[in-house]
């Protein structure tokens, strides 16, 4: 669990733009910290957890995901981002035919 975390907040942090160095200091940790967060070596306290999310300016779920299962939500998350991965074409009709199957569920 906690290199999923970790990876997750490796991934963020080099979206954001920022280099170790740099999320540490706004985090007021050292960088070999933060290297072993994302590592996962150990665990994230939820105090800490939140300032990165808040320094990240991501949401729980985008470093949670891999880790919390909420039933629905989590499956609409896989799918949103299987969906991103395509062109806006290919989007729509997969979407078509998600329409389609769910109508065709309801009529049963």
């Amino acid at each position: 669990m906690e290199q999923k975390i970790g990876k997750r907040i490796q991934e963020q942090r080099k979206k954001k733009g920022y280099t170790q160095e740099q999320l540490a200091e706004i985090l007021d940790i050292s960088p070999n910290h933060l290297s072993a967060l994302e590592r996962g070596v150990y665990g994230v306290k939820l105090e800490k957890l939140i300032q990165i999310i808040n320094a990240l300016g991501c949401t729980a779920d985008d470093l949670l995901q891999d880790v919390i299962h909420s039933g629905r939500q989590y499956q609409a998350s896989l799918l949103s981002q299987q969906l991103s991965t395509l062109s806006p074409e290919e989007q729509r009709r997969i979407m078509d035919v998600v329409a389609t199957m769910i109508r065709s569920a309801k009529e049963k």
